[in-house]
């Protein structure tokens, strides 16, 4: 595990109104090449440009991610003028989900800019220059395979999930299964593209990029903020269906025993994991109705006030200890992550994995990476050839198992959770 051992500095000055980038949507601002985003509601961070960049893996990814940033760190001298969370150095991270083979990155953008309560700022890392601000590309026809695990054989997984359940004796309550689909574009995909699209149709969302993996969350696994740590917990799904508002699909949805009883696992599992690090902690008795243009889930804020020092409890050591929650893997979930290799049978990667950015100070925020695609080739045909040029990007959904689960729905849910990436790559309005 290395670092640099120059020095480097980071310079963070507030945008200039006059500054024509200090108006600008901050993902218009992102130049060709690879993406670094973490946007909600026009707020957050992009970077670009690469200044120092960890790839780690195994178990002990987040041990080995928190030292490299904390070693980087002290070889940064800061000129921060600013001073709010996202100032100064800032890392963008994605890590995988399961410890095997456990990939996982850090990267510092050699530029960030950021907004927060209505201030815009621009951090430089070394001489970064100016970025050529390329058209964001069209990515041309697309057309779907399957990926690793097919519809087919999803189903599959969830009928011997619940059968293993069932057989439990309760013991085993929930699994979170996957599935995956290859999408094949006729040019070369453009992040950017993506991101746009999953901006304009998830405003709610975070909107996220790093290292080839883009998608739109509407989970966050822990934001910090100084002393102060909010979780928003996502389970228990339900979809738009033809002659149902909105407000009558909503109002089944908390009233369903099981999608209550898959939503409490959640909760239960990110408040027990939290509540050690806690003086304090807030856990809502009762969930609230996340409503998303193609989903609707039941919704849990946690609050808390962290009892150790800031320093004490960095934000990825937290992440570390609250992933995964049960959202993502299941109950118990020491017995359901083990199942979930078994039954998909695949590596999920970076997908459900925590995703998002830490400063210097140790704030940030990171969210589950759901509702998301792993750009996995860009490739383009030899010289002359006239061949096409194309990529391949891997979709993902999943949805939580429980012994009454229904495998056709569960199908229909995971179909439903594909559409946010499938319409942005498809520029469906």
């Amino acid at each position: 595990m290395a670092t640099t051992s120059r020095r480097l500095t980071a310079r963070t000055r507030r945008l200039d109104p006059a500054d024509p980038r200090h108006d600008r949507p901050l993902l218009d601002l992102l130049p060709g090449g690879m993406s670094l985003s973490w946007v909600r509601e026009g707020q957050g961070l992009v970077g670009w440009g690469c200044a120092a960049r960890l790839d780690t893996s195994g178990a002990d990814r987040f041990t080995d991610a928190d030292a490299w940033w904390r070693q980087l760190c002290g070889h940064i001298d800061v000129d921060d003028a600013v001073g709010l969370p996202g100032c100064g150095p800032v890392a963008f991270t994605s890590l995988a989900f399961a410890d095997r083979p456990g990939d996982s990155v850090l990267v510092l953008p050699e530029v960030i800019t950021g907004e927060r309560d209505g201030v815009r700022w621009i951090t430089t890392i070394g001489d970064a220059p100016e970025p050529d601000l390329e058209p964001v590309r069209q990515p041309g026809t697309v057309s779907y395979s399957d990926g690793r695990l097919s519809s087919t054989a999803y189903r599959q997984a969830v009928t011997e999930a619940v059968r293993l359940m069932r057989e439990s004796g309760g013991e085993l309550r929930k699994v979170v299964l996957a599935h995956d689909l290859v999408a094949n574009t006729s040019e070369p995909l453009d992040e950017r593209f993506l991101l746009h699209n999953l901006a304009a149709r998830y405003a709610n969302c975070w909107t996220f990029a790093v290292d080839g993996l883009v998608g739109a969350t509407p989970e966050l696994l822990l934001e910090r903020r100084g002393y102060e740590v909010r979780s928003r917990v996502l389970a228990g799904t339900a979809w738009p269906h033809p002659g149902r508002t909105d407000d009558e699909i909503a109002a089944e949805l908390l009233d369903s025993a099981k999608n209550r009883s898959e939503h409490a696992y959640a909760a239960e599992s990110l408040a027990e994991k939290l509540r050690p690090f806690c003086s304090e902690l807030s856990v809502p008795t009762s969930p609230s109705v996340l409503r998303l243009r193609n989903v609707l889930h039941l919704a849990t804020d946690v609050e808390g006030k962290l009892a150790d020092t800031p320093d004490g409890s960095g934000l990825l050591h937290l992440a570390e200890a609250v992933h995964p929650t049960a959202a993502v893997g299941g109950t118990p979930t020491e017995d359901a992550v083990p199942l979930i290799s078994e039954l998909e049978g695949m590596d999920r990667g970076r997908y459900a994995g925590p995703v998002g950015w830490i400063d210097g100070a140790g704030n940030g925020e990171l969210g589950i990476a759901l509702r998301c695609g792993q750009i996995e080739q860009q490739s383009t045909a030899g010289a002359g050839s006239g061949g096409a040029r194309g990529g391949r990007v891997r979709l993902f959904a999943g949805g939580g198992i429980v012994p009454d689960s229904e495998p056709d729905l569960e199908v229909a849910e995971v179909e439903a959770k594909l559409l946010p990436v499938r319409e942005a790559l498809e520029g469906v309005r």
